[in-house]
């Protein structure tokens, strides 16, 4: 069944620092209720990460897509998680990081050409989608934390769990200066651990 919401295409509005194409988006996650077969008093133990594929392959990334113009990159980040993996959630705005990496298409390339600069974010899942934009050519998949380490296909996105798992453990992030603004269309409200946090 095909989604009534519509997923951007093209690269017209594309937002790019230098001749880097500008990427954003997220690390889905919810929290599992403890149960009898899990009595951890660890938060990890009982976090799950939601992994796409990309269309035509098998392997796992997290959702992630060009920046555009005429939003900030935790907008770019939750439009993103809907269109690849159909959900909406509670975005916190203390970017994972920062990523240089090569596009899947020109990787092997040795020039600038293709390069992007990817912002990561940490997406509280509050609404899975039935029906979304990308549906029919993805997969998604809940997993927990460390079989995600093993599903990535990129080196960087495990550098961004990594960034995650600290969030988590309320342990700082470095900020990255370019993003010190909260995105504008999603409501910010204040965390308990002084984060802004974005309803997307």
């Amino acid at each position: 069944m095909s989604s009534p919401l519509l997923a951007r295409k093209g690269r017209q509005q594309q937002r790019y620092d230098n001749q880097l194409r500008l990427v954003a988006g997220c690390i889905p996650y919810k929290l599992n209720n403890i149960d009898g077969d899990n009595q951890s008093c660890d938060l990890l133990d009982r976090v799950e990460v939601l992994m796409v594929t990309s269309p035509g392959r098998l392997d796992f990334v997290f959702p992630k897509g060009g920046w555009e113009n005429d939003e900030t990159a935790g907008e770019a980040a939750c439009r993103e998680a809907l269109e690849e993996a159909g959900v909406r959630g509670t975005l916190n705005d203390t970017a994972l990081g920062v990523w240089e990496f090569r596009s899947k298409s020109t990787q092997k390339a040795c020039s600038l050409e293709g390069t992007c600069k990817g912002y990561m974010f940490a997406l509280e899942v509050t609404e899975e989608l039935d029906c979304y934009p990308e549906k029919d050519s993805r997969d998604r998949k809940w997993v927990p934390v460390g079989e995600a380490y093993k599903l990535c296909r990129y080196d960087w996105m495990r550098k961004a769990l990594d960034s995650f798992k600290d969030l988590l453990r309320g342990r700082r992030i470095p900020t990255v200066p370019e993003l010190s603004e909260p995105p504008s269309l999603c409501i910010v409200k204040p965390s308990a651990a002084d984060h802004a946090i974005a309803l997307c």
